[in-house]
């Protein structure tokens, strides 16, 4: 009998993707400048109903590039270049 395994986490999905950070992958080289995990925030910047996160980032590869949202979650072929700040992940006081 197979199991069937349990969904990742929104934290398993986002992985290492936190404000400050930058990561790499075939499409580029990304700084994160925010983190949405609203899910209807989510699902506006993304276009679709299902999003549970967003991520908005920066393409640093494009002088002129624009922030834009991404909502694919984080994989073997995406590496950390830069983690995020320790200011940011301290929680709220």
């Amino acid at each position: 009998m197979h199991s069937i395994p349990p969904c990742p986490s929104v934290r398993d999905e986002i992985g290492p993707r936190l404000p400050g950070a930058i990561y790499a992958n075939t499409d580029g080289c990304f700084e994160v400048l925010a983190l949405v995990t609203n899910p209807a925030d989510a699902a506006q910047l993304l276009r679709r109903t299902a999003a549970r996160w967003a991520v908005i980032v920066r393409d640093t590869l494009r002088p002129d590039g624009e922030p834009f949202a991404v909502g694919s979650v984080w994989t073997v072929s995406d590496y950390l270049i830069r983690p995020a700040r320790q200011a940011q992940l301290a929680p709220a006081a």
